[in-house]
């Protein structure tokens, strides 16, 4: 194209005021005027020297990084300043470098936006002549590998912007020439966007910003046995994402003083308000140690409590359970979606508790605002009517010409907020470096202004939904956007509640996609059937294990919000993490659960009809337990006999001999199973067996040969007393000591009684040890 064919489509442009045109005109003027000169000097047609410059800049042999901008959106009577660095990546030093400002032509929809960000290297036609009235910095050389600092300022007058709303694209390039290339030429060139807003809006677009305030489980479902139940903390991140400069204090501090609406998951205020008392910390190296950030949580719960005051919270179901994989994977795993419903609840009276605002749970967010029909189902099912999802699900009508009002009603009394995309993917990535925040802001500034020049006449509402867990250089990029809105003049903030409640736009797409919509890259991310089956199992195993304490709360309240983690979100992109986590959940209740057995016996010999078996039951928790019932069960009932059951009750830390009468019918061995039952009859821990032997010695035969053995030693005894007192009689009378024998005898004989046949008498039952310990090899049983 010809530099007068350039000149007259800037002349042209559709939505050019005519001071832009005029100050193009100028420029064109000048160019064709200053054409033979530039020829002449350096020997060259002018057209080759354009693509000369082309060139040369494509290799981006020094880098340009715009750090500030300021302000970022500007009034009529503002200067605006931006500062930044020049690098010189070449091998070669830099001559007669001068660093100038440069502006397009206004961009005309949000497409061309999005077209310009991502242009690379330097263009004649797209990014115009340097802005003249001195406004150049001159920096003489610059050497290889060198870098230099820049501030340049221009008065927004000399801008010539013009009287109509518009979005421009600033460049700050640096021009010179190198020992390579004589040529004086733009060798590095960096951009960002102007939006221009030079009177007040008639219908000001409306934005809701949600501010989100989620980091994920951190709490343990392991706590001591104290009477306070110290938490304890898989790892000590939280305290970091709560110190000064933090992840979660930037957020706090940022967020106070912006029109945001607050979107909290309840389970990290639980976790902070652990953190303002005594707590433990799990160490690498799998050693506890005790926390040490109380103040820091106080400060950081005071400041929130102070930001939320007086502006809408909106609370998410209890640790962020993960809406889509629900909703695909754990919908046929039976009681998985009861959980729901009990997240929302929690949620709702923690903010309250902790808070002390009454927040809203009628939203719900999917990750990344995938939606599909599926997901629809589960998040209504636990009372959600307002569902956030992203442009990308629910695509409106490429004809569009205009961003539509992100409300949608589906249905049912439920709605649909569609985020904007590129919006809500304004501050993805990398937000370190002062350009990178710089690009980012600025470009999403002037996306939300060209939405309002889109349909300047109707008033419409829009929803940003960033990231879940933003970075603390995301969070100040995304508060600097928000900050400079305030100044812009053509948004008005409007709470998320005010939004779902906005006239939908018959224009704007209202039909959820079904459920093989859903991305592929997301779906790849979710829990899997199997998580869902092991998080269900441990449901089993707590609901089984509260029916016996004394104090149930002190066990179900830590291990339903543990379960509830396991549910979260944050476990995509890290598989093993949440494995691992829903492992520790299981095994750590499992060994609470074994602390009430049963103490392993020995094997018992049963001497005689009836006896008493005596079994141990031994409870290690630190509360008591009731509810139980323990029974035996005789693999041979009609040989033995061993009763009914015994009813369970026992302290913590104590143990309970249960005695169970028995009945011998005959000899032989018997295996006892014994087992502990709640009183629903449902089997709690695992049986234990021991063997039985039933001897074949009556308990008559024992009478009678205890008897026998106690008249013969009261025989023996009379015996040997008669005989002392004949011995002494005879000594004293002179006989000699036979004849007194033989006379004792004779009077032994003569004297003894004539009883019938001696009758056994009672027998003391046989009773063994009635401690906790084990009997010993061999033990005989109570009788």
């Amino acid at each position: 194209m010809r530099d007068g064919e350039r000149v007259a489509e800037a002349a042209q442009f559709q939505g050019t005021s005519s001071v832009p045109a005029r100050r193009w005109l100028r420029r064109g003027i000048a160019l064709l005027a200053a054409t033979p000169l530039l020829a002449g000097v350096l020997q060259l047609p002018a057209p080759e020297t354009a693509r000369a410059a082309e060139t040369a800049s494509s290799a981006r042999s020094v880098k340009v990084s715009i750090d500030s901008l300021s302000p970022a959106a500007p009034a009529k009577s503002d200067t605006i300043t931006l500062t930044g660095t020049v690098t010189n990546d070449t091998r070669s030093k830099i001559d007669d470098a001068s660093i100038g400002l440069r502006l397009t032509e206004p961009l005309n929809s949000r497409s061309a936006v999005d077209a310009a960000a991502k242009r690379k290297g330097y263009s004649y036609a797209a990014d115009g002549h340097e802005v003249g009235g001195g406004h150049t910095l001159e920096i003489d050389k610059l050497p290889s590998g060198g870098s230099r600092s820049f501030s340049l300022s221009v008065p927004v007058k000399d801008l010539e912007l013009g009287a109509s709303p518009a979005v421009y694209q600033l460049g700050v390039s640096l021009t010179g020439h190198t020992a390579n290339q004589p040529v004086p030429q733009v060798l590095g060139i960096a951009r960002t966007f102007l939006p221009w807003q030079p009177s007040q809006s008639g219908k000001k677009t409306r934005i809701s910003y949600m501010w989100p305030l989620i980091s994920g489980p951190r709490l343990s479902a392991e706590t001591a046995s104290d009477p306070q139940q110290t938490p304890r903390f898989r790892d000590d991140t939280l305290a970091e994402e709560l110190a000064p400069g933090g992840r979660l204090q930037q957020l706090v501090e940022l967020g106070k003083d912006l029109p945001v609406s607050w979107v909290i998951d309840p389970d990290l205020l639980v976790s902070v308000e652990a953190m303002t008392g005594s707590y433990k910390v799990e160490q690498p190296d799998g050693s506890v140690k005790a926390g040490k950030d109380q103040e820091l949580a106080k400060k950081w719960l005071g400041e929130l409590t102070a930001a939320v005051k007086d502006r809408e919270v909106v609370a998410l179901p209890f640790a962020d359970p993960d809406l889509a994989s629900l909703a695909h994977q754990g919908k046929d795993v039976s009681g998985a979606l009861s959980h729901l419903k009990p997240a929302t609840d929690l949620g709702s009276l923690t903010v309250e508790t902790i808070l002390g605002r009454k927040p809203r749970t009628d939203f719900a967010w999917p990750v990344a605002g995938a939606l599909d029909s599926s997901i629809v189902d589960v998040a209504t099912s636990a009372g959600a009517h307002n569902l956030i999802a992203r442009g990308d699900s629910l695509r409106d009508p490429s004809g569009l010409p205009y961003t539509p009002t992100a409300a949608r009603p589906i249905g049912g009394g439920n709605t649909v907020l569609v985020a904007d995309t590129g919006l809500s993917k304004a501050f993805q990535g990398g937000m370190s470096s002062p350009g990178s925040s710089v690009r980012a802001v600025q470009r999403f500034l002037a996306q939300t202004l060209m939405i309002s020049m889109q349909s300047p006449d109707t008033r419409r509402s829009i929803v940003v939904a960033p990231d879940r867990m933003p970075s603390a250089e995301q969070a100040q990029s995304m508060a600097r956007a928000v900050e400079a809105l305030k100044d812009g003049d053509w948004m008005a903030p409007l709470d998320l509640g005010d939004a779902a409640n906005a006239a939908p736009d018959p224009q704007a797409t209202d039909r959820v996609p079904g459920p093989r919509s859903y991305p592929g890259s997301l779906r790849k991310q979710e829990l899997p059937t199997a998580a869902f089956e092991e998080i269900q199992g441990t449901q089993s195993a707590l609901t089984g294990f509260q029916v016996v304490l004394s104090q149930p709360d002190r066990v179900v309240t830590p291990f339903s919000s543990a379960i509830m983690r396991g549910l979260s979100t944050s476990w995509r992109g890290d598989a093993e993490a949440a494995t691992v986590f829903r492992s520790s959940v299981q095994e750590h209740l499992s060994a609470l659960t074994q602390g009430v057995r049963l103490i392993q016996k020995s094997k018992q010999t049963l001497s005689g009809r009836s006896a008493t078996i005596p079994v141990t039951v031994e409870n290690n928790l630190v509360q008591g337990v009731k509810g139980l019932k323990l029974k035996l069960t005789s693999s041979q009932p009609n040989r033995l006999d061993v009763g009914t059951e015994q009813p369970v009750l026992i302290e913590g830390e104590h143990s309970q001999s249960v005695k169970f009468p028995t009945t011998a019918n005959a000899n032989g061995f018997v295996w006892v199973k014994a087992q502990l039952y709640t009183e629903d009859g449902t089997p709690y821990g695992a049986p234990m067996t021991f063997q039985v032997n039933v001897t074949e010695i009556t308990s008559t035969v024992m009478l009678v040969i205890a008897g026998g053995v106690l008249l013969l030693v009261l025989a023996g005894v009379r015996m040997y007393t008669q005989r002392k007192r004949r011995a002494a009689l005879a000594g004293e009378a002179g006989e000699p000591p036979e004849a007194g024998a033989e006379a004792g005898a004779e009077s032994d004989t003569e004297n003894r009684p004539e009883d019938g046949p001696e009758q056994p008498g009672d027998q003391a039952a046989d009773t063994g040890p009635e401690s906790g310990d084990a009997p010993g090899p061999g033990e005989k049983v109570d009788r």
